[in-house]
């Protein structure tokens, strides 16, 4: 192939790429359909398209036409590394006519036969999403008018993509957090136990948890969590956090030894991420609970015949922020008594101070069966106000006999 498009034939591209007819194919068939126009019409015989992956500064091939190894291959660049890697570097368009190991680091150009390429960045916003290419087997030259047809073909491909990635986030993430919230609360003797979680309106799911584990020796594991940031990373973490926290509870009876070993897991395999927890452990005999908070807001304890109030625990740092030693404290629960978990959705408005709304927990926890303890918290502090933030909610009350 050779030559340059005309006139026709880029409005031929440009009614491509905004053809409602390819709303009802997925992300992938999009793709590969526009890539397919591309190359008739810029008398092409490769054209690729690599995802950028911020995390790792790679670029990844994900769809491709006339070199579809790329994709079957998983091929990898690194950014600023080779042609590929120039483009997403310089977020600007490269034409490069000669291709051998000092250009490019994709072997496959090579094998291909490819003598001039042309690449530009996917870009949304200020966001790189990936990197758009295209090739030839024969000399050329790509006119600026090549260039700018190509750079509105990456920017449509960089639109599907990234709403794309974004239903794929969310979707995985949601559904991540489902199966690692318990299905069913456990039976306990001596206690009783009731649960909400909401998702928030805000885009992307955060990382908020709750837990309960029976124990050796008749013991109990409370927990409530709350992973900083949104979307399929902190479900993931969430998830890591969960599993690392009931294996050092199965190894330690002390609530602030758990949470210890806790951030230092984190400090040394997650370093930069930052979450709120609060761990309880249960006694036997169900006469007390073992507190240990790392930033996380302080449970509600209710007692026949005396006011509702916070425990009164020490706040140690977050995990993920290095601090002092963590300190437990023993709180008594006497028969008929509710201690509520709860994460800060629960309580923090944007029309109004988070005191207001701990005033309104404190108000409406009462020492009643979990059931009714959830709705009355519920129906005070949600409403019929859609939340902006995920809102996990655990109450367990002591049986009076």
């Amino acid at each position: 192939m050779s030559g340059t498009s005309t006139t026709d034939d880029r409005l031929q591209v440009l009614e491509a790429i905004t053809d409602t007819a390819l709303g009802h194919l997925d992300a992938d068939r999009v793709m590969a359909t526009i890539l397919g126009r591309v190359r008739e019409v810029l008398k092409v015989d490769t054209a690729t398209v690599l995802r950028h992956d911020a995390d790792a500064q790679l670029l990844h091939a994900i769809a491709a036409s006339g070199i579809e190894e790329e994709v079957f291959q998983d091929v990898r660049i690194a950014v600023g590394a080779g042609f590929a890697g120039r483009v997403a570097a310089d977020r600007r368009p490269v034409i490069l006519d000669h291709v051998d190991e000092t250009t490019v680091v994709n072997a496959l150009l090579q094998e291909r036969g490819l003598r001039t390429l042309l690449g530009v960045p996917m870009l949304a916003g200020d966001d790189l999403i990936g990197v758009l290419h295209v090739g030839s087997v024969t000399p050329r030259e790509f006119p600026e008018a090549d260039v700018e047809l190509l750079r509105l073909v990456a920017a449509r491909l960089a639109l599907a993509l990234q709403i794309d990635n974004s239903a794929t986030d969310r979707a995985a993430a949601a559904a991540l957090q489902r199966s690692l919230l318990p299905g069913r609360l456990p039976a306990v003797d001596g206690m009783r136990f009731s649960a909400r979680y909401v998702p928030g309106t805000e885009p992307g799911v955060g990382g908020d948890w709750y837990d309960l584990f029976p124990l050796p020796g008749d013991r109990l594991g409370i927990v409530m969590g709350d992973v900083a940031g949104h979307g399929l990373n902190a479900a993931v973490i969430m998830g890591r956090l969960r599993s690392a926290l009931r294996a050092y509870a199965l190894e330690s009876d002390d609530p602030a030894e758990v949470l210890s070993k806790l951030d230092r897991k984190v400090h040394h395999f997650e370093p930069g991420a930052l979450a709120t927890v609060v761990y309880g452990l249960v006694s036997a005999s169900r006469d007390s609970v073992a507190i240990s908070l790392a930033g996380h807001l302080p449970p509600v304890l209710a007692v026949p015949g005396g006011p509702s109030a916070f425990i009164d625990v020490p706040v140690d740092p977050p995990i993920g922020v290095t601090g002092p030693a963590r300190r437990r404290t023993v709180v008594e629960l006497p028969p008929g008594g509710v201690l509520a978990f709860y994460t800060d959705g629960l309580v923090e408005r944007r029309d109004h101070l988070i005191d207001v709304g701990l005033r309104r927990l404190v108000d409406v926890v009462t020492p009643d069966l979990p059931g009714a303890v959830c709705a009355k918290v519920m129906a005070a502090l949600v409403g019929a106000t859609p939340a902006q933030d995920d809102i996990a909610l655990l109450v367990a009350r002591r049986d009076e006999n």
